[in-house]
Protein backbone atom coordinates (compact mmCIF):
# COMPACT_ATOMS: atom_id res chain seq x y z
CA UNK A 1 0.00 0.00 0.00
CA UNK A 2 1.62 3.41 -1.29
CA UNK A 3 1.80 5.68 1.74
CA UNK A 4 1.62 9.69 2.06
CA UNK A 5 4.60 11.25 2.59
CA UNK A 6 3.50 13.77 5.42
CA UNK A 7 6.03 16.48 4.91
CA UNK A 8 5.24 16.91 1.02
CA UNK A 9 3.41 19.74 -0.39
CA UNK A 10 0.68 17.97 -2.18
CA UNK A 11 -0.04 16.47 1.45
CA UNK A 12 0.16 19.32 3.30
CA UNK A 13 -2.63 21.13 0.37
CA UNK A 14 -4.63 18.18 0.28
CA UNK A 15 -5.43 17.96 3.90
CA UNK A 16 -5.68 21.83 4.55
CA UNK A 17 -8.17 21.72 1.40
CA UNK A 18 -9.93 18.79 3.58
CA UNK A 19 -9.86 21.07 6.78
CA UNK A 20 -11.25 23.84 5.07
CA UNK A 21 -13.95 22.18 4.10
CA UNK A 22 -14.68 19.80 6.66
CA UNK A 23 -15.32 23.18 8.70
CA UNK A 24 -16.97 25.02 6.64
CA UNK A 25 -19.95 21.78 6.14
CA UNK A 26 -19.98 22.07 10.13
CA UNK A 27 -20.14 25.89 10.57
CA UNK A 28 -22.80 25.68 7.64
CA UNK A 29 -24.90 23.40 9.67
CA UNK A 30 -24.25 25.23 12.98
CA UNK A 31 -25.66 28.11 11.01
CA UNK A 32 -29.01 26.51 10.02
CA UNK A 33 -29.62 24.89 13.27
CA UNK A 34 -29.65 27.77 14.91
CA UNK A 35 -31.58 29.84 12.44
CA UNK A 36 -34.33 29.52 13.35
CA UNK A 37 -34.07 29.93 17.35
CA UNK A 38 -32.18 33.31 16.06
CA UNK A 39 -35.30 34.29 14.40
CA UNK A 40 -37.55 33.17 17.35
CA UNK A 41 -35.30 35.44 19.84
CA UNK A 42 -35.50 38.46 17.40
CA UNK A 43 -39.45 38.09 17.28
CA UNK A 44 -39.50 38.19 20.75
CA UNK A 45 -37.02 41.03 21.36
CA UNK A 46 -39.77 43.05 18.90
CA UNK A 47 -42.65 41.62 20.79
CA UNK A 48 -41.66 42.56 24.11
CA UNK A 49 -40.24 46.12 23.03
CA UNK A 50 -44.13 46.95 21.38
CA UNK A 51 -45.28 45.44 25.15
CA UNK A 52 -42.81 47.81 26.66
CA UNK A 53 -44.20 51.06 24.52
CA UNK A 54 -47.30 50.53 26.00
CA UNK A 55 -46.41 50.76 29.13
CA UNK A 56 -46.39 47.10 30.27
CA UNK A 57 -43.66 45.56 31.71
CA UNK A 58 -42.30 42.21 28.81
CA UNK A 59 -41.77 40.33 32.28
CA UNK A 60 -45.29 39.88 33.46
CA UNK A 61 -47.11 40.64 30.37
CA UNK A 62 -47.02 39.04 27.13
CA UNK A 63 -47.79 40.33 23.45
CA UNK A 64 -50.80 37.98 23.27
CA UNK A 65 -51.82 39.67 26.70
CA UNK A 66 -51.94 43.90 25.83
CA UNK A 67 -52.14 43.47 21.64
CA UNK A 68 -55.40 42.60 20.06
CA UNK A 69 -54.24 42.97 16.66
CA UNK A 70 -51.52 43.69 14.18
CA UNK A 71 -52.60 45.53 10.59
CA UNK A 72 -50.91 46.64 7.58
CA UNK A 73 -52.39 49.25 6.67
CA UNK A 74 -52.22 51.30 3.14
CA UNK A 75 -50.74 55.04 2.68
CA UNK A 76 -54.49 56.04 2.59
CA UNK A 77 -54.58 54.56 6.40
CA UNK A 78 -56.57 51.65 5.25
CA UNK A 79 -56.18 47.73 6.16
CA UNK A 80 -54.54 45.66 3.56
CA UNK A 81 -56.11 42.24 3.60
CA UNK A 82 -54.12 38.89 3.54
CA UNK A 83 -51.18 40.23 5.69
CA UNK A 84 -50.60 37.98 8.03
CA UNK A 85 -48.56 38.37 11.67
CA UNK A 86 -45.77 36.88 9.90
CA UNK A 87 -46.20 39.38 6.95
CA UNK A 88 -45.73 42.48 9.19
CA UNK A 89 -43.32 41.55 11.51
CA UNK A 90 -41.05 40.50 8.33
CA UNK A 91 -42.18 44.62 7.56
CA UNK A 92 -40.22 45.62 10.66
CA UNK A 93 -36.98 44.36 9.41
CA UNK A 94 -36.50 46.52 6.96
CA UNK A 95 -39.28 49.27 7.64
CA UNK A 96 -37.92 51.96 4.68
CA UNK A 97 -38.60 49.71 2.11
CA UNK A 98 -42.31 48.88 3.80
CA UNK A 99 -42.72 52.59 3.58
CA UNK A 100 -41.59 53.08 0.42
CA UNK A 101 -43.82 50.00 -1.13
CA UNK A 102 -46.81 52.22 0.75
CA UNK A 103 -47.18 49.37 3.65
CA UNK A 104 -47.40 50.88 6.93
CA UNK A 105 -47.25 48.35 10.18
CA UNK A 106 -49.41 49.00 12.94
CA UNK A 107 -50.46 46.88 16.57
CA UNK A 108 -53.54 47.17 17.92
CA UNK A 109 -53.94 47.47 22.04
CA UNK A 110 -56.90 46.10 23.58
CA UNK A 111 -58.03 49.76 25.09
CA UNK A 112 -57.74 51.24 22.11
CA UNK A 113 -54.19 52.52 21.95
CA UNK A 114 -52.14 52.00 19.32
CA UNK A 115 -47.69 51.28 18.52
CA UNK A 116 -46.50 52.49 15.73
CA UNK A 117 -43.01 51.72 14.59
CA UNK A 118 -40.32 54.25 13.29
CA UNK A 119 -37.04 54.01 11.97
CA UNK A 120 -34.44 56.86 11.23
CA UNK A 121 -30.60 57.22 11.65
CA UNK A 122 -28.45 58.88 14.45
CA UNK A 123 -24.71 60.03 14.77
CA UNK A 124 -22.99 56.41 14.16
CA UNK A 125 -25.83 54.29 12.73
CA UNK A 126 -29.68 52.95 12.72
CA UNK A 127 -32.02 53.95 15.07
CA UNK A 128 -35.16 52.51 15.70
CA UNK A 129 -38.36 52.63 18.23
CA UNK A 130 -42.05 52.00 18.56
CA UNK A 131 -43.94 54.72 19.94
CA UNK A 132 -47.38 53.69 21.54
CA UNK A 133 -50.25 56.80 21.63
CA UNK A 134 -53.60 56.63 23.89
CA UNK A 135 -56.92 55.88 22.02
CA UNK A 136 -57.22 60.13 21.12
CA UNK A 137 -54.25 59.07 18.46
CA UNK A 138 -52.63 62.62 19.97
CA UNK A 139 -51.46 61.32 23.40
CA UNK A 140 -48.14 59.56 23.67
CA UNK A 141 -48.83 56.60 25.89
CA UNK A 142 -45.11 55.22 25.53
CA UNK A 143 -42.23 54.96 23.42
CA UNK A 144 -39.19 52.75 23.30
CA UNK A 145 -35.86 53.47 20.86
CA UNK A 146 -32.56 51.63 20.82
CA UNK A 147 -29.58 51.93 18.49
CA UNK A 148 -26.82 50.31 16.84
CA UNK A 149 -23.99 52.61 17.71
CA UNK A 150 -24.46 55.84 19.26
CA UNK A 151 -21.89 57.06 21.64
CA UNK A 152 -22.18 55.31 25.48
CA UNK A 153 -23.22 58.32 27.79
CA UNK A 154 -24.35 60.80 24.99
CA UNK A 155 -26.53 59.79 22.25
CA UNK A 156 -27.23 55.74 23.78
CA UNK A 157 -28.84 57.89 26.22
CA UNK A 158 -32.09 57.64 23.82
CA UNK A 159 -32.73 53.57 24.80
CA UNK A 160 -33.09 54.88 29.03
CA UNK A 161 -36.07 55.03 31.23
CA UNK A 162 -35.08 58.92 31.92
CA UNK A 163 -35.34 59.92 28.70
CA UNK A 164 -37.69 57.57 27.62
CA UNK A 165 -40.58 58.16 30.07
CA UNK A 166 -40.22 61.72 29.14
CA UNK A 167 -42.29 61.64 26.18
CA UNK A 168 -44.90 59.99 28.14
CA UNK A 169 -48.29 62.50 28.25
CA UNK A 170 -46.71 64.26 25.49
CA UNK A 171 -49.00 64.98 22.17
CA UNK A 172 -48.38 64.83 18.77
CA UNK A 173 -50.93 67.46 17.40
CA UNK A 174 -51.18 70.87 17.74
CA UNK A 175 -54.98 71.36 16.52
CA UNK A 176 -55.27 69.57 13.05
CA UNK A 177 -51.40 69.54 12.31
CA UNK A 178 -48.74 67.26 12.76
CA UNK A 179 -46.26 68.52 14.65
CA UNK A 180 -44.72 65.19 16.46
CA UNK A 181 -43.19 65.56 19.68
CA UNK A 182 -39.05 66.77 19.51
CA UNK A 183 -36.18 66.91 21.96
CA UNK A 184 -35.10 69.94 22.50
CA UNK A 185 -31.92 71.67 23.33
CA UNK A 186 -32.24 74.10 26.14
CA UNK A 187 -35.22 72.45 27.68
CA UNK A 188 -39.04 71.54 26.96
CA UNK A 189 -40.77 74.37 26.70
CA UNK A 190 -44.31 73.05 25.61
CA UNK A 191 -45.99 69.62 25.45
CA UNK A 192 -44.73 68.87 21.84
CA UNK A 193 -41.39 69.23 23.43
CA UNK A 194 -38.55 66.73 26.01
CA UNK A 195 -35.82 67.99 26.97
CA UNK A 196 -32.88 66.81 24.67
CA UNK A 197 -29.63 65.06 25.85
CA UNK A 198 -26.73 66.79 26.78
CA UNK A 199 -23.97 66.31 24.13
CA UNK A 200 -25.77 63.78 22.04
CA UNK A 201 -27.37 66.78 19.57
CA UNK A 202 -26.88 64.33 16.49
CA UNK A 203 -28.93 61.49 18.05
CA UNK A 204 -31.56 63.61 19.26
CA UNK A 205 -31.75 65.51 15.85
CA UNK A 206 -32.24 62.14 14.05
CA UNK A 207 -34.94 61.07 16.49
CA UNK A 208 -36.80 64.17 15.73
CA UNK A 209 -36.54 63.45 12.19
CA UNK A 210 -37.72 58.99 12.96
CA UNK A 211 -40.63 60.28 14.53
CA UNK A 212 -41.77 63.01 12.74
CA UNK A 213 -41.34 61.17 8.99
CA UNK A 214 -42.92 58.07 10.31
CA UNK A 215 -45.21 59.66 12.13
CA UNK A 216 -46.36 61.43 8.79
CA UNK A 217 -46.66 58.27 7.05
CA UNK A 218 -49.55 57.12 9.43
CA UNK A 219 -51.35 60.53 9.44
CA UNK A 220 -54.44 59.50 7.43
CA UNK A 221 -54.82 56.51 9.91
CA UNK A 222 -54.13 59.18 12.91
CA UNK A 223 -56.21 61.42 11.42
CA UNK A 224 -59.88 59.41 10.54
CA UNK A 225 -59.48 57.74 13.90
CA UNK A 226 -58.58 60.85 15.88
CA UNK A 227 -61.76 62.71 14.59
CA UNK A 228 -63.89 60.07 15.99
CA UNK A 229 -62.46 60.77 19.50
Amino acid sequence: MAKFNVNSNAYIIIYSVVMVVVVAVLLAVTSLSLQERQGENILNEKKQQIVKALGEDPLTASYSDVVAEAVMLDKNGNKIEGKSDADIFNALGDLTASFEAGEYPVFKAANGSVVIPVYGAGLWGPIWGYIALEPDMNTVKGIVMDHSGETPGLGAEITTSKVQSSFVGKTIFEGDELVSVSMKKGGATNNHEVDAISGGTKTCDGVNEMLKTGLAGYLPYLNANKSNK
